[in-house]
Order: structure tokens, then C-alpha cells, then sequence
């Protein structure tokens, strides 16, 4: 059919296949949004769940929701190694915009940008020379004395209290999205729940909406151990088979198009219901089907292209980044689990490789750090990504 039209195609249709069965996390957030402008307490929202289940693209529909309700917003993507303050501040200074618009004392605004740009100053080195220091692009002066210590557990928990008040200023708040956060340092984690804490004390209209892999819980609760009180966890998980059948009908439906009962059956078990498979085996069985509607036959002509696409961008990205030792632990995990998206026990990973556990650590813990699997349970390993392992085995064999 015509690849022009292809609904499948990134950026194509009215709605991600990656929304297909979100709606009771959708209606929660609605939730989540009154009470807190109410001035009601209400838990942070943390979405959990691996690679390919659509969070990212969630994350994006929770904030268009938020500004639809006149909320100030603004998105950070959490990096390893590097620090929360700088894109926190471009993401708080976005939110603001989003406020000043309804905000009725400009001055009042300028005085919470000004403490926002003492704060995102601090992430500059005391020793850094004038023409290497950040400038954070905040057309007022930086406020002394407040969010400006250096320590960013005090800054953090000051910064949201302001901000959080110019939102309530307006009637409404202000949602932080944080994308990647098992990927937050030490210290930003334990200012991130100090100042959830604080904002939970005194009912401040701001919500921190983060996402990360299943173990963002440990990493929270290993800095706080009180921060399974200030977070709602919500797993985001594959589809069940009618909500991945809605996945693929209702973008082809809008394209006055149809997909025979065999071919529904064909790409939910080749996708597994993962959200990401869905829409990468869907676009090209789109691609392949000659006529109108898709068949099951167009399904298996298109497997091969679908799973190429996927071997070079979903796979293959994540594979490059693992050095030999980190390859070797991985493919012996495929091999222990023979392909299948379950954990493995450490233990049997070192037997299998006729190594003693204490030598892998090194290769194991990188792996954790780069986000390529994570501890499903305490000497358990798995991987972050769906159908990695099979990947791996189906590499080796060619």
C-alpha cells in the first residue's frame, strides 16, 4: 500500500500505537492534576517498566496534558555522568514561560527567574574563567541568597518552593518531567527526593513526573529510604492482545484501510505486544501489503525487513556500546535463558562462562551503568531490552 500514507510511519497518525491501553494512566494523571491544584497532598509519579513500552512517548501525552490545563512545564532527559542542574534549569525556565503568559505581575516573575538563574548558575566551576562559564540565557539578574548554596539538596528544595508558588499564583502548578532517571547521580537523586518531600509537606502545587527502568525504585529508595512514600510507581508493560490489536486498527482504520484476523495474529506474536515492535513490524508489513487489506502472507514478507530495521537501530545501538567483556556476559545470559525475556541467575552466568562471580562484577556492574540490564531481583539479571536475547542468539548463528 502507499508508503506515503503509512500510519505506522514515526510522527504519523493522531495518536502512537504507544498510547494503545494507557487510558488508566491517563485518567490518573487527570486525578493527580485536581487534587494537587486543590493545594490536596499528592505523590510524585514515577512510570517503571523496560525499553520499547512506550514511556518516553507517555511521559510527552502526560505533558500535553498538563498545559492543556494552563500547568507551566518542562521536560529533562536524565544523562549518566553528568549533572541534573544545568537541563533542570532549561526545563524549570520553560515552565515558567509557560506561566508568565497567564501571570498578572510580571514582577513577581522576574523575581523567581532571577533565584532560577542564581540556581543555574552554580552548575559553572568557582574556578572557571569568564569566557568558559555558562550563561543560562535569563534576561534578569540572579537573586543572592536563595537557591544558590552549592548544595544542590538546598538549592533543589528552595527552587521548587518558589517556582511551585508561581504556579499556585495562577491558579494552577507546575510538572517537572524527568525522563531516564536511573540514570541520576548520587546526589541529584537525594535532592530530587528531598525536595519531593518538602513540596508533599506543604502541598506546593509542583509534580515531578519521571520514568526509568523497573530498578529506578532501588536507586530511589538506596538514596532515601522514605522515598517510596513520595513516589507513585506505575509499570508500564506490553499490550495485552486487544489492546494490541487497537494498536494496529485504529491507525489503519484512519487510513480507511483493513487487516484481516490471520494478520493480527501474525503481528502479535512477532511483536510480543511490545508497543516499539508493533509499530516497527506494522509499518513494514504496511510497506509490503501490494493490496488492500493487510494479510497475514504481508506480515511474513515483512518480518525480515521489520527485523533488520530493528537489528541496526533498537538492537544494534545497544549492542555497540557493550565492550567484549560486557558482550561475552551478555550473550551468556541469552544462552542461560535460551533467547526468552526472563532473568538469569548471576551465579549461572559465571557457571556457564567458568568464571568465578567476583571476576564478572566489573563487566556486570557496566552493564548496569550503561543501562543494558538491570537486577530484577537480588542475584538476578535481566535484560532492560525485549527480545535482546533473541537478538543475541540469532547474531550468533550468523
Amino acid at each position: 500500500m502507499d508508503p506515503v500514507r503509512n500510519p505506522f510511519a514515526p510522527g504519523a497518525g493522531q495518536r502512537p500505537p504507544e498510547l494503545a491501553g494507557r487510558q488508566r494512566e491517563l485518567q490518573a494523571f487527570e486525578v493527580v492534576l485536581e487534587r494537587v491544584a486543590r493545594g490536596r497532598p499528592e505523590r510524585s509519579l514515577v512510570l517503571i517498566g523496560l525499553r520499547g513500552v512506550g514511556k518516553t512517548v507517555l511521559l510527552s501525552e502526560l505533558r500535553s496534558m498538563a498545559m492543556r490545563r494552563g500547568w507551566g512545564t518542562g521536560k529533562v532527559e536524565a544523562r549518566p555522568d553528568a549533572e541534573l542542574r544545568r537541563p533542570l534549569s532549561a526545563a524549570l525556565h520553560r515552565a515558567i514561560r509557560d506561566l508568565a503568559v497567564r501571570h498578572r505581575a510580571p514582577d513577581r516573575v522576574d523575581e523567581v527567574l532571577g533565584v532560577l538563574k542564581a540556581f543555574a548558575l552554580r552548575s559553572n566551576r568557582a574556578d572557571a574563567k569568564l569566557r568558559d562559564r555558562w550563561q543560562p540565557g535569563i534576561d534578569v539578574s540572579a537573586t543572592q541568597g536563595r537557591a544558590d548554596s552549592g548544595d544542590i539538596e538546598i538549592d533543589l528544595v528552595e527552587l521548587f518552593t518558589d517556582v511551585a508558588e508561581l504556579g499556585a499564583d495562577v491558579g494552577t502548578g507546575v510538572v517537572v518531567l524527568l525522563d531516564e532517571m536511573q540514570d541520576l547521580g548520587d546526589e541529584d537523586v537525594s535532592a530530587l527526593c528531598a525536595a519531593c518531600h518538602e513540596l508533599s509537606q506543604s502541598g506546593a502545587p509542583l509534580v515531578v513526573v519521571g520514568a526509568g527502568l523497573p530498578h529506578v525504585p532501588t536507586v530511589l529508595s538506596a538514596s532515601k529510604s522514605y522515598s517510596e512514600r513520595l513516589f507513585r510507581y506505575t509499570r508500564i508493560d506490553k499490550l495485552d492482545r486487544d489492546d494490541a490489536d487497537l494498536a494496529v486498527l485504529a491507525p489503519i482504520e484512519r487510513e480507511e484501510a483493513g487487516i484481516d484476523h490471520d494478520a493480527l495474529d501474525a503481528l502479535f506474536e512477532v511483536s510480543g505486544g511490545y508497543p516499539y515492535f508493533i509499530q516497527a513490524y506494522g509499518k513494514a508489513a504496511w510497506d509490503a501489503a501490494p493490496a488492500d487489506p493487510i494479510t497475514a502472507e504481508d506480515v511474513r514478507v515483512a518480518a525480515p525487513e521489520a527485523e533488520a530495521e530493528l537489528a541496526v537501530g533498537f538492537f544494534g545501538s545497544r549492542y555497540e556500546r557493550a565492550t567484549p567483556a560486557e558482550r561475552e556476559y551478555l550473550r551468556a545470559m541469552a544462552e542461560i535463558t535460551e533467547g526468552k525475556d526472563e532473568p538469569a541467575q548471576s551465579s549461572d552466568v559465571a557457571v556457564y562462562l567458568g568464571r568465578k562471580p567476583s571476576s564478572l562484577s566489573p563487566a556486570r556492574d557496566s552493564l548496569l551503568k550503561k543501562g543494558l540490564v538491570y537486577s530484577a531481583e537480588r542475584g538476578q539479571i535481566a535484560f532492560t531490552v525485549p527480545h535482546f536475547g533473541h537478538y543475541l542468539l540469532t547474531r550468533a548463528e550468523e
